[in-house]
């Protein structure tokens, strides 16, 4: 594990970035941004940037949840309209 990876851990699941890592004589402790806590490096497990993303979702404001859905929507959107552009379109 390494500062910027990200880390799960498994007793909570709450997912973060891995901030600093300390050594200390009774084991090594992982600095998680989530909820700015130092965690038991055993307790932890690697996880995906997307499973960060999750977690952070629950934690904005509901503004920015509505944005993050409309920047999805008009993805969707674009994606559908270029794929009728390449394939038929049935009718």
């Amino acid at each position: 594990m390494q500062i910027g990876d990200f880390a799960k851990y498994r007793n909570t699941g709450t997912v973060g970035k891995v901030m600093e890592i300390m050594d200390k004589p009774e084991g090594q402790w992982v600095l998680l941004d989530t909820y700015d806590l130092y965690y038991d490096a055993s307790t932890l497990e690697p996880a995906s940037a997307a499973d960060y993303k999750v977690k952070h979702l629950e934690e904005q404001s509901l503004d920015q949840q509505l944005e993050q859905v409309d920047r999805l929507k008009q993805q969707i959107e674009d994606s559908i309209e270029t794929i009728s552009r390449i394939t038929a379109s049935g009718t």
